[in-house]
């Protein structure tokens, strides 16, 4: 029984000992409950901070969004052939760049040849009937001819010069210039060509292939007129004004910015939130193609913001902080909210419980006195 009551005073004591906190245990405890770090004047000398109060400045902030480079409708073209037909021959492949008039291609078909022979046989015919309007107008003034057969001859005549006039569009249609043409040009072939200065994106067929009329061959490009259009959301939408400058980049070369302005906002908002705007390139650079996704830094409206030297401003398991100064040796940890940063200064949004904003912090060495805290209550 002496020996049960023996090993039972040890373990008691023991188990004491364990649980008591040591002063400078206690001491660590307070000063992270109250964020509150107390120097000597030894760490106050060779800590080197500097105080100083909250301003109230302009601020400009950047609204960062993304969007990828466009082309307007004017600067792309799609190559068909009105009437169909067999590629006969073409050089162009994708990245190519062509000239505004230069043959991309030389097509083939019997029609070509039946449209020529039906332009100069219906030229002939509407000499002929004109040759008897004529005719009929000089016997219907002299009572040798009725006002019958002088309109049917007339209505031939316009009939017919109806019918040349949409041959020679149709001719035109396909390339062949109506005005040239006679019996001894007949040809089986028209050519193709472009009607912009630019740069080949698709080529759709190959040599013998038969073309429909709804078939694109090819689509060109030319990007001397690029967009960047952005995507911007409808709470950013009325930060934004015609004539507003950004710098744009692409993700591979982030150093590299391009200069743009804002040409155009669009007025409608699709089911994701956002509307489109259109951003023109000061400056065109031919790296930059169509399809191409960049970002896109905006600095908007200049605002009155509380701000702080960003160096005053440290960050803490995913909050920040600022130190408000309660006297030379003793600085009190208080957790804010961030805003925007420009040249060195940064906006700061103090607790809605704190009343004290002509009060003095530390805007030099704050990263100092948190090491301090942190090492206290360790």
């Amino acid at each position: 029984m002496k020996w049960t009551i023996y090993i039972f005073s040890i373990t008691l004591a023991l188990w004491s000992c364990g649980n008591k906190s040591t002063p400078e245990e206690n001491k660590a405890e307070t000063a992270f409950e109250t964020d509150t770090v107390v120097l000597t004047q030894a760490q106050f000398k060779n800590a080197a901070l500097s105080v100083g109060s909250i301003q109230t400045k302009a601020i400009g902030s950047v609204l960062k969004v993304n969007g990828k480079i466009d082309v307007p409708p004017q600067n792309m073209v799609s190559i068909s052939v009105p009437l169909g037909g067999y590629l006969k021959k073409s050089q162009m492949l994708p990245g190519m760049h062509v000239n505004k008039g230069q043959v991309v291609a030389v097509m083939e078909d019997q029609q070509y040849i039946q449209l020529q022979q039906d332009y100069l046989t219906a030229k002939v015919k509407q000499a002929l009937f004109e040759k008897e309007f004529v005719r009929q107008k000089e016997l219907n003034a002299s009572q040798a001819s009725s006002d019958k057969i002088l309109q049917q001859a007339e209505s031939e005549f316009k009939m017919q010069r109806i019918l040349v006039s949409a041959l020679a569009q149709k001719l035109q249609l396909v390339g062949i210039n109506p005005s040239t043409l006679t019996e001894q040009n007949i040809s089986k072939s028209v050519n193709i060509y472009s009607p912009i200065d630019g740069y080949v994106t698709k080529v759709n067929v190959n040599i013998g292939k038969y073309v429909a009329p709804t078939e694109i061959i090819f689509e060109l490009v030319n990007p001397t007129d690029i967009h960047l259009a952005l995507k911007i959301f409808e709470k950013d939408i009325e930060k934004l004004f015609i004539g507003q400058g950004l710098k744009a980049y692409t993700n591979n070369h982030p150093q590299k910015q391009y200069d743009c302005e804002v040409i155009l906002i669009g007025k409608d908002i699709n089911p994701e939130g956002f509307t489109e705007v259109h951003c023109h390139f000061e400056t065109y650079d031919k790296v930059l193609i169509p399809g191409t996704y960049m970002n896109a830094d905006i600095k908007v409206t200049n605002r009155e913001a509380t701000v702080l030297p960003s160096d005053a401003i440290v960050r803490f398991e995913g909050k920040h902080f600022i130190f408000q100064v309660i006297n030379q040796l003793q600085y009190q940890m208080v957790e804010v909210a961030v805003g925007e940063s420009e040249n060195g200064l940064t906006e700061v949004l103090l607790p809605a419980k704190f009343k004290h904003l002509e009060s003095q912090f530390v805007t030099k060495g704050a990263y100092t006195l948190l090491m301090m805290l942190k090492n206290e209550a360790e």
